[in-house]
């Protein structure tokens, strides 16, 4: 016999039946669309396929010009250093930006939506917004040596080796907004009476935050981690927008090499191999991590 309040298999299976067979078909279009066009890409990246798809295979060669392209080295250089900046300095601007929000100040309304607000913008409007800022004829270097600082130069669209910081601080203006607030519904969330214990306890608002607040507020770090990520990846339009892959080469990122590719120089087996290696890159990445973040949790 059962004992009392355990259910078989079957009954927890048919719990939220209506919510399941809901769910069906996205399941279905996510598993065709998603992995099916992923595995269709990678077999196709082995091809020689130029304006249309050819099963023509030919090896490793479409890899090995890949990976001989400067091009592709400066995209997967430029992609490490937006990433890498960009996840750090979001995360740092926005919980700084957030933490000051959650002393209740006057105005709150008002500031949240004034930093929320780039976000609503796209990344055309927001590269063209800030291609104009860093002009040096008439913007940020204009207006600095028109009161006085004739020696001031900051051109960094014009400049080869900081181009991408350009474009980074582009980025930051975006995303930090929404950054701030995903931080802040996070500190909302913490007890009251937490902090009333750290004063208590004559623990500085500092070192609360740093061995207090934010251990607790991991979830939302990881939310927040995986939302720039995906953003950081497929960055494009910003830099189409801003620089157009210039001056030369200098801001090339992978997405824009791939679109190349397959739809201007229409050689769809260097985009699909390009876009194999984009792939391989987010899996080795998020395969271990969510591996010790469910996998581990289960075994707990």
């Amino acid at each position: 016999m059962m004992a009392k309040g355990q259910t078989t298999r079957p009954t927890r299976w048919l719990r939220n039946l209506n919510a399941k067979i809901a769910s069906i078909p996205m399941i279905l279009i996510a598993t065709v669309i998603f992995f099916g066009g992923s595995i269709w890409t990678v077999i196709y990246s082995f091809t020689n396929s130029k304006l249309l798809p050819r099963l023509n295979f030919v090896g490793l060669d479409q890899y090995n010009r890949l990976w001989a392209s400067a091009r592709w080295i400066v995209s997967i250089e430029n992609l490490a250093i937006y990433g890498v900046l960009s996840l750090i300095f979001s995360l740092v601007i926005g919980f700084v930006l957030a933490a000051l929000m959650d002393q209740k100040i006057r105005f709150e309304n008002v500031f949240r939506t004034i930093f929320l607000y780039p976000f609503a913008l796209s990344f055309i409007v927001t590269g063209l917004v800030w291609q104009w800022i860093l002009n040096p004829e008439f913007g940020i270097q204009s207006v600095i040596r028109s009161i006085g600082f004739t020696n001031f130069n900051f051109d960094p669209l014009y400049n080869q080796s900081i181009v991408i910081y350009g474009i980074l601080i582009a980025g930051l203006w975006q995303g930090t907004g929404l950054v701030m607030c995903l931080m802040l519904a996070g500190l909302r969330g913490i007890d009251e009476d937490i902090w009333k214990a750290s004063r208590v306890d004559g623990i500085p608002a500092w070192k609360t935050y740093l061995l207090i607040i934010i251990p607790m507020m991991r979830p939302v770090f990881i939310t927040t981690l995986v939302i720039i990520t995906s953003g950081i990846v497929k960055v494009y339009d910003l830099v189409v927008a801003q620089t157009s892959g210039g001056p030369g080469i200098a801001s090339e990122v992978p997405a824009k090499y791939v679109y190349d590719y397959m739809f201007q120089a229409q050689n769809l087996g260097q985009g699909f191999a390009a876009s194999t290696m984009m792939l391989l890159t987010v899996a080795i990445i998020v395969i271990p991590w969510a591996y010790l973040e469910f996998g581990g949790r289960k075994r707990g």
